[in-house]
């Protein structure tokens, strides 16, 4: 067996052979159906194929927004490569104290406490097991929400069809309707001082789903007066995303814990973050064998969290984010709508995190396929097959946005002509 360099030229179908014999044959499955493109380089807002087309990425679930291999994020990976790349766990490291430091100055004032890991459901773990500590063993969380799939995480996540063939979860686990503070208030009164309640600013794998107006106060509240632990989920709305630091930023929020990732490792590096109150991370301060992980706060993705962080301060890629969200999503909403009538139910965002919600099944899906025929990447939403999302990076250029009206311009009047002519033939025979 030969192994390629990097500089390798790739054989489409030797590597989907390769998917299917040691990968997924699922997994393959969807390649071919995405256009069996193998990507092998990527550089901002563009990644490049095996035979050399180019691709503007908005898609990446949320984790690129400062774009691939943003050069401050690459040096700072780069030195510490170079240096000590993986720590013993032994001694005290430089890298994980520095990290630590940085990202509470970001966060909401009162979190003052971290613990790294490695992805978004291995944070989720954590504040479950935090939330432990201080007794609260019922779990609470919202239809339509997305928190990972390992056991704990799957048990909150809000969505019998990823759930259903690994039953029994977490015993104690509730669901309320995203946004409704009523049914939350009726639930938390029934278990005064033992629930966790875990919620996203915005709902992403939902579909963006945005919450109504003072919802996050409202929650906090109610954590507050019934002793609950309040766990803000920001793993893909964190860092930008939302035009904002945090979600919690845009209501003046403090969680007793804040989940931080995708965007943390500054798109080069696989890390996420508990960012949590003092009193809610007693447990282990005391102890520091309590929850541990060989990988956790490891230099290297230090190193990319430090250089994320400043990538995004020194830019100031989150007002970037913020002013590009406002551009481009009444943009895209007027090409859809012009293209699909009502069939779109809503196009709706905010920052850089959106979403294209259609009233019949097959529009997101196929769009999604014919954007990438015109040259970008998308999302489809784990839990909405009616949403298309669009997470561009915040590095996008005014080329890289027009870009981005044509192709997508082109894909809803490819795609439109599919469905638009049946709705005006039932529309005629009604």
């Amino acid at each position: 067996m030969t192994t390629p360099t990097v500089s390798a030229t790739y054989d489409r179908e030797h590597i989907g052979g390769l998917y299917r014999s040691y990968l997924s044959k699922g997994r393959a499955t969807l390649g071919e159906l995405f256009g069996g493109h193998l990507e092998t380089r990527s550089e901002g807002a563009w990644l490049t194929t095996h035979d050399d087309r180019r691709f503007l990425n908005c898609g990446g679930y949320g984790v690129l927004i400062t774009g691939a291999r943003h050069p401050t994020v690459v040096r700072h990976v780069a030195e510490q490569l170079d240096r000590h790349p993986v720590a013993s766990r032994i001694f005290l490291e430089p890298q994980a104290a520095l990290a630590a430091e940085s990202l509470v100055d970001k966060a909401p004032a009162g979190l003052e406490r971290v613990h790294f890991a490695c992805s978004g459901a291995e944070a989720v773990e954590t504040a479950i097991k935090l939330a432990r500590t201080l007794g609260k063993d019922q779990l609470v969380a919202t239809h339509g929400g997305y928190h990972g799939k390992t056991m704990g995480a799957l048990s909150l996540t809000g969505k019998d069809l990823f759930q259903d063939p690994f039953r029994p979860l977490l015993p104690g686990v509730h669901h309320v309707p995203y946004g409704d503070v009523g049914a939350l208030e009726e639930l938390l009164a029934s278990m005064p001082g033992r629930a966790c309640f875990m919620v996203e600013p915005v709902q992403g794998e939902a579909g963006v789903i945005l919450p109504p107006a003072g919802y996050l106060r409202a929650v906090q509240e109610l954590c507050r007066t019934y002793d609950a632990f309040f766990v803000l989920d920001e793993i893909q709305t964190g860092l930008g995303r939302l035009g904002a630091w945090w979600g919690a930023d845009l209501e003046g929020v403090t969680p007793d814990a804040l989940l931080a990732g995708k965007a943390l490792g500054g798109g080069i590096m696989p890390v996420s973050a508990v960012i949590a109150t003092p009193k809610a991370f007693a447990a282990f301060d005391r102890d520091p064998y309590l929850h541990t992980s060989t990988f956790s706060g490891t230099p290297l993705a230090m190193a990319a969290v430090r250089g994320a962080l400043a990538a995004l301060t020194e830019e100031d890629l989150i007002t970037r984010a913020r002013d590009l969200g406002e551009e481009i999503l009444p943009n895209i909403r007027s090409i859809a709508h012009r293209h699909f009538g009502p069939l779109v139910r809503e196009v709706r965002g905010r920052g850089l995190l959106l979403g294209i919600e259609f009233t019949i099944p097959g529009p997101a899906g196929d769009l999604l396929i014919e954007l990438i025929a015109q040259g970008v990447v998308a999302n489809h939403s784990l839990n909405s097959h009616l949403v298309l999302r669009l997470t561009p990076p915040a590095v996008l250029s005014a080329s890289d946005v027009r870009f981005l009206y044509e192709a997508f311009d082109r894909a809803c009047q490819a795609q439109a002509a599919r469905y638009v002519p049946t709705l005006e033939s039932d529309s005629a025979h009604a």
